[in-house]
């Protein structure tokens, strides 16, 4: 029996990146014109051709014409294109230490600082462009074609970010998402396998069903929201991770009172994913498209203005005057030009839009000399990990282009843990940074803690005013803030400008006038539809706003008939009651929810959708289970008990008990006007109704 010839060795790493590096950039120029620009013979270039297509990289097809010199056209696979965007890196390190001993040769004197692990001093260089993972324009169209028949992963919100800053250099030097190793060594000392300082873990989390269906080395296509095709992702890892522990490493506790933590267990995907990504397209923003600037786009800008010193401020607020004055002072500190960017992506729940913000920031825009300022939208999905998110924040402000990082007092902290305290120290993220900033190739700035002093007329830095005791301090925090936009009260020229409070106004009006939700739970029976109902009639009695009652049983014919009881189908149907209410929110009216809601997640889930919008008031019906079980009129759970019916909440299914809810109302020898009373009075005490 022959055995079958064995496959053309395929040309060293150098020679290969060359080769799809000519291929994508002249998928139709001849065999004669490649070889020329490759600077090999024509058998050289029929022996690597023949190599790259029969591994799988290279796809050759008939081209139609008269000319037989050009009768091919070469496109790069998905798994070309993935094979050119690796070895990137390693082509360019090798140069520059080609360049490097050239240079010491006829010069004398040593290049320069020897590199960091596969980044070249080019990268480093704030002007020159770095390196993407985007194909050419006429490799992308093919490559279109070719996805559209692999296997596809809906992307989530977070994932589109993630993704967009992978393709365009935002993440450099990752070339796609983490593998495992990559992962271990990211979760445990903020350094990628091969050493490369990382503090995120950046993966691609998918649900247990669709990574059974994988292989490894498998292609998958990556799509918007829409169906789009963005990438393809050739797929080498695929593993259950220890969230537990990357909670605790990465966060720094295991505490689901951490947006990104909770994220993490309650909305992630079981599974991860690892492997290259090759860009196809961008995903599009419909909103500031001027504003929005890829990095290589921001460095080109620095290019033409000749701003070899540029400081970054990185924010997802709006810009209040004491922020103005401190970036003032961050750019003099440095000698730099500043470059205002904020965070348009996710951020933590219950913050300000970013169309409102960024309406913000350019109103304020002129306030700043046009010549040294400018302002770009970074599409970043936070983490809110504090120390590790400034570092992370700094290497990516490094990508763009910038020399200097502004970095905050209790930078990209989320607020308080479960106990009550902060999850992270007020300088820990300074100090994290400051030990990792040469490596990081990007200079911090400290930010300081201004305050108005009202004597001078100006905002100071806290700690520099020496004669504390003879001036008065004013200061507004953002809790102070929001209490005066909620209750319609004066926000003070020496704290914000007009032009940002009226567009908060505008968002923001009085809570009075703003759409809320009042969510009860409770067991079946403990008179949550009852409840509700007497406040639904209260509330249209005082008129004012539309108000709608999303009832469990109403909501279980109307909406979610198809499901069943099973605890996925009711976490399906609380999201659903969650976004309805979430709409009505949005739009100036009153949503009164009252399913049974059993989940403690799953209710943080819906209030972190509505409070984007509104108000969320969780009212915790507290009749217990024996009184329920009592009043049971249904027979409900008689059948429970007999084993009829199956998951049965508080019998034999779980009630996570409300923690922390607005209000608990107790119905056991109370009358419903009392209870419904009740919740009234605590609306009013909330702003959220005017009082009678």
């Amino acid at each position: 029996m022959t055995a079958a010839p064995a496959l053309p060795d395929l040309p060293e790493d150098d020679q290969l990146f060359l080769l799809l590096r000519q291929l994508d950039a002249a998928p139709e120029a001849s065999q004669r014109e490649t070889a020329a620009a490759l600077g090999i013979s024509l058998g050289s270039l029929n022996a690597q051709l023949r190599a790259a297509t029969e591994a799988g990289l290279v796809k050759i097809t008939d081209r139609k014409g008269p000319d037989r010199r050009q009768r091919f056209v070469y496109a790069l696979t998905t798994r070309g294109a993935a094979t050119k965007a690796r070895l990137i890196d390693p082509f360019l390190a090798r140069k520059y230490t080609e360049y490097a001993a050239l240079h010491a040769e006829l010069t004398g004197t040593p290049a320069g600082p020897t590199p960091i692990k596969y980044r070249s001093t080019l990268m480093l260089n704030n002007l020159a462009p770095i390196p993407e993972l985007y194909v050419s324009y006429e490799s992308a169209q093919k490559l279109k074609v070719e996805a559209a028949d692999l296997v596809s992963w809906d992307l989530t919100p977070r994932q589109i970010c993630d993704l967009e800053l992978l393709m365009n250099g935002g993440f450099n030097p990752l070339k796609g998402f983490l593998s495992e190793e990559d992962y271990n060594g990211v979760v445990e000392n903020m350094r990628t396998a091969d050493g490369t300082l990382w503090p995120i873990p950046i993966t691609l989390d998918v649900s247990e069903d669709f990574a059974a269906n994988l292989t490894e080395g498998q292609d998958i296509a990556l799509r918007d929201q829409e169906g789009v095709i963005l990438a393809t992702m050739t797929v080498t890892d695929n593993w259950v991770p220890n969230k537990s522990r990357e909670a605790e490493k990465v966060f720094g506790a295991d505490d689901d009172a951490h947006p990104a933590v909770n994220y993490l267990h309650n909305t992630a995907g079981k599974v991860y994913l690892g492997g290259p990504v090759t860009g196809i397209q961008q995903p599009v923003h419909y909103d500031f498209r001027a504003r929005r600037d890829t990095p290589n786009e921001m460095r080109a800008f620095f290019r033409k203005m000749g701003w070899r010193r540029v400081v970054a401020f990185q924010t997802r607020n709006p810009l209040h005057r004491a922020h103005q004055e401190l970036t003032f002072r961050a750019a003099k500190e440095a000698q730099a030009n500043l470059l205002i960017h904020p965070v348009v992506g996710m951020t933590k729940p219950g913050d300000v839009d970013h169309f409102t913000r960024v309406r913000c920031y350019e109103a304020v825009l002129d306030k700043y000399p046009q010549s040294t300022t400018t302002m770009s939208l970074l599409n970043l999905a936070m983490r809110m990990a504090g120390p590790r998110e400034a570092v992370w924040h700094g290497l990516i402000r490094a990508n763009h282009g910038c020399t200097h990082f502004i970095v905050g007092r209790d930078h990209a902290g989320p607020g308080k843990n479960s106990a009550g305290e902060d999850f992270y120290g007020p300088y820990d993220a300074q100090d994290l940074f400051r030990e990792y900033q040469d490596e990081i190739g990007i200079e911090m700035v400290d930010f300081k803690h201004m305050v108005y002093v009202q004597e001078r007329a100006q905002y100071e830095p806290n700690d520099e005013i020496e004669d504390k005791d003879n001036v008065t301090i004013l200061n507004i925090s953002g809790t102070e803030l929001r209490r005066r936009l909620q209750e319609g009260l004066e926000i003070p020229e020496w704290f914000s400008f007009p032009e940002v409070v009226r567009e908060l106004r505008r968002t923001k009006p009085p809570r009075s006038q703003q759409g809320f939700t009042v969510f009860f739970t409770g067991f079946s029976g403990s008179g949550k539809s009852t409840i509700a109902n007497a406040l639904m009639v209260k509330l249209m009695e005082m008129g004012g706003r539309p108000v709608t009652l999303l009832d469990g049983d109403i909501v279980r014919k109307n909406l979610s008939s198809e499901l069943g009881f099973s605890k996925e189908h009711r976490d399906l149907n609380i999201k659903r009651i969650g976004y309805v209410a979430s709409e009505i929110t949005k739009n100036g009216g009153i949503a009164i929810c009252a399913p049974i809601a059993p989940y403690a997640a799953t209710r943080r889930h819906v209030r972190e959708e509505i409070e984007q919008y509104g108000a969320f008031v969780e009212v915790h019906v507290a009749t217990s289970i024996e009184e329920c079980e009592r009043r049971d009129r249904k027979g409900l759970y008689k059948l429970a008990r007999e084993g009829k019916i199956k998951e049965f909440t508080g019998i034999s299914d779980p009630y996570d008990v409300p923690q922390n809810p607005e209000l608990s109302v107790e119905t056991e020898n109370v009358d419903v006007d009392n209870c419904a009373h009740q919740v009234i009075l605590k609306l009013e005490s909330m702003g959220l109704i005017a009082g009678q």
